[in-house]
């Protein structure tokens, strides 16, 4: 669920103005997982730019306040979201810890790196939703340091079936800054994109795995 059209589409602004987000339908990019993909998200770049990190951040924590009041603590999803989390928490002036994807070997083992307390309440903060896998770990975790979990914010979301999915069954509430339809109306409002790309891009949203391209 995204936050409002309005900053749906703002955001969707921004991220391609400063390139954290790229659409290449006719030279597409590999994902780690093999996929053959025309968009390249990479939010951590947000961070670089004062004042979109700023809009992220403030947005953000508006919708925390105004959705869910003021939890305990923010959490944020190694590695990308650490910094955007931090920076959500220093504005609510709120605790602030991330979550690993998986415990630390050595040393204390943690998985969840900073103080947190049972019975508190938890926001976690994304950059990325793909499949939501992540994610959910995390929530998981923070679960296994039996706090409540309020929900999820995140600045974007491909919107995939499999990611609604999860999130359904996980039962974790998620909101969005944008998301891949509002993204592909505002890089065809603009000019980013032809008419004829947004419809490779609609094609391999709809069933990413085996798109194979142009």
């Amino acid at each position: 669920m995204i936050f409002n059209k309005e900053t749906a589409k703002k955001t969707a602004e921004v991220l391609l103005q400063i390139n954290a987000i790229k659409l290449q339908p006719n030279d597409p990019f590999t994902w780690a997982s093999g996929w053959k993909s025309p968009i390249y998200c990479d939010n951590r770049i947000v961070l670089s730019y004062p004042l979109i990190r700023n809009y992220v951040r403030e947005t953000m924590a508006r919708h925390i306040e105004d959705h869910y009041g003021k939890p305990d603590i923010i959490a944020g999803v190694a590695t990308g979201a650490i910094g955007i989390g931090a920076l959500v928490a220093d504005y609510l002036n709120l605790p602030f810890v991330y979550v690993r994807p998986e415990a630390k070997k050595h040393g204390r083992q943690n998985q969840v790196e900073g103080y947190i307390e049972k019975g508190q309440t938890v926001v976690v903060v994304e950059d990325l939703i793909s499949t939501g896998k992540s994610s959910l770990n995390a929530v998981e975790a923070l679960k296994s340091a039996e706090v409540t979990i309020k929900g999820m914010v995140a600045i974007f979301s491909y919107g995939f079936d499999v990611s609604k999915t999860n999130f359904e069954k996980s039962k974790i509430e998620l909101h969005t800054l944008s998301n891949y339809e509002n993204l592909l109306e505002q890089a065809l409002d603009t000019h980013y994109i032809t008419e004829a790309q947004r419809t490779v891009l609609a094609d391999w949203n709809a069933n990413p795995s085996e798109w194979e391209g142009i």
